[in-house]
């Protein structure tokens, strides 16, 4: 097995050391955070995980499969006016969708030479053009709008930041993979279905409906070099920098230690 640069930063290792996207937004969110796990070994308190939205990803990639390498595609995209995206087949697509072991060899990751980092990640999709056989990278969200008055899913809101990076980080590594992709990528948003009439509970089988949305989004990614030029200079902090104002973790840490115990 090939050795490997992960976890912990190591300075006297000279293999690329691997950051996944996950922590690229952590560093974003706050750099005191990014040191901490990464220079000092020191995570956050894991959160919960989401269970329900890992399936939807599941059922996403399950249909959308069915028809991965036809000359025609899914019925949603067909009646919602995109029959020219079909569902892109690619021998490592299985491996690309493995987040958990992004750095090994064959999966979605690249190395950016300047900082000797391996970053990566795991993608949803990615459909394909047939007119002008260009990538489009797509993203599964799901959620379950609590307002009934709102009945629009838009690209603004408290996550969209994190999720709009996510799109700009694999178009990028796509792109630097060789591919061809396009600006335009895709969130394919399920939202669980509360207010409509409808029966959940029957016979053996409760049916949840969802209201789907497909948003298209132009990527950015003139943000992502930078950031890893500044990830690279933190590796080397001797001290930790400052949490940001925003950070709840941040706050949680300097009032533990405002806390006198007699």
């Amino acid at each position: 097995m090939a050795k490997r640069h992960n976890g912990k930063y190591d300075k006297s290792n000279s293999l690329p050391f691997e950051i996944s996207r996950s922590k690229i937004d952590l560093f974003f969110e706050c750099p005191a955070c990014f040191y901490l796990e990464k220079v000092l070994g020191i995570k956050r308190i894991d959160s919960p995980k989401f269970t329900l939205n890992e399936t939807t990803d599941i059922l996403f990639k399950r249909d959308f499969d069915n028809f991965r390498g036809k000359d025609f595609t899914h019925p949603y995209l067909i009646n919602k006016g995109f029959d020219h995206l079909v569902p892109f087949e690619h021998e490592d697509l299985s491996k690309w969708r493995r987040s958990t072991q992004f750095g090994a060899d064959g999966y979605f990751n690249t190395v950016h030479e300047e900082t000797n980092l391996k970053v990566g990640g795991g993608l949803d999709d990615i459909f394909q053009n047939k007119n002008t056989k260009e990538l489009h990278v797509v993203d599964y969200k799901s959620k379950s709008t609590t307002n009934i008055e709102y009945s629009e899913i838009t690209l603004d809101g408290k996550f969209m930041g994190a999720y709009k990076r996510q799109m700009d980080f694999y178009v990028w590594v796509l792109r630097r993979k060789g591919f061809s992709v396009s600006d335009i990528g895709y969130f394919l948003y399920c939202d669980g279905d509360r207010f409509t009439e409808y029966t959940f509970l029957g016979d053996e089988i409760a049916t949840m409906q969802f209201k789907m949305t497909l948003l298209p989004y132009h990527v950015d990614t003139s943000w992502i070099e930078p950031c890893l030029k500044k990830i690279e200079e933190t590796l080397h902090y001797k001290e930790c920098p400052a949490h940001n104002e925003t950070c709840k973790h941040g706050k949680y840490l300097a009032q533990i230690n405002l806390v006198s115990i007699d």
